[in-house]
């Protein structure tokens, strides 16, 4: 396998053109539980983490957002509320059983906002058109992250503001307990919830391959967000990188 052409797909080294579809493959099996399980992995602080991401974000009424990677719809639900009524909030995954599930549930409450399964590294939306971007936990499932951060430098506003909200470093003296909880106790907790443990081993895997705080900084400066920041949120379990387009 040329080393050129080659990704991670969680520990494992993949061509690049296969973990797309690898990827598909974990979040079509969990779908259907995915939000469940993500209450039960972080004891319901996955919410805290995204109240705080919006809070952040700066809206006003009438503002567009794309909320990119949205899976299930809490964000955009968070950021519609923001945003108003003269507001939009966009919707989109490249994984459709995700997108579907987001779609439905909005719709089941009454709200209708538009939604696009489209891929964050070829967004198609026009330059210079949102007024905030998000990607919440996405950003380390992506193959070629610099590409997608280029990409949500391309839509934004001059003035708009970037928020990736991501597993990141752990305080270090965590570390141990961290690592037994990621690859003892989620696999098996993905096994009894969803009968599926091998995507929650990649899940664990994929968040130590991700970029650390620092690293992030950098890889969204180099693609020319400013005034690039970062809130580390549980002890680094989490960080928000916040970035501008000027």
């Amino acid at each position: 396998m040329d080393e050129k052409n080659t990704t991670h797909f969680g520990f494992k080294t993949v061509a690049e053109s296969e973990k797309a579809a690898k990827v598909a493959e974990v979040f079509h099996s969990v779908a259907r539980r995915y939000d469940l399980m993500n209450d039960l992995m972080s004891g319901g602080l996955h919410r805290i983490w995204k109240r705080f991401t919006v809070s952040q974000a700066g809206l006003r009424p009438g503002q567009k957002v794309l909320d990119i990677a949205g899976g299930t719809g809490d964000m955009t639900r968070l950021f519609l509320k923001e945003v108003g009524r003269t507001g939009e909030v966009v919707l989109t995954d490249i994984n459709y059983s995700m997108l579907n599930e987001g779609r439905n549930r909005l719709l089941n409450e009454g709200t209708i906002t538009p939604v696009a399964q489209c891929d964050a590294e070829k967004l198609p939306f026009p330059d210079n058109h949102f007024d905030c971007v998000c990607v919440s936990f996405g950003l380390r499932n992506m193959t070629h992250k610099d590409q997608a951060l280029a990409e949500m430098y391309r839509v934004l506003k001059p003035g708009g503001r970037l928020l990736v909200l991501e597993f990141s470093k752990v305080w270090k003296p965590l570390e141990p307990l961290y690592d037994t909880y990621s690859f003892k106790v989620l696999p098996k907790m993905g096994q009894l919830i969803t009968q599926d443990a091998d995507s929650y081993q990649y899940l664990a895997e994929s968040i130590r391959m991700h970029p650390g705080q620092e690293e992030l900084k950098a890889m969204m400066e180099g693609v020319g967000f400013e005034r690039v920041t970062y809130h580390n949120l549980t002890a680094g379990v989490v960080a928000l990188h916040r970035g501008y387009k000027f």
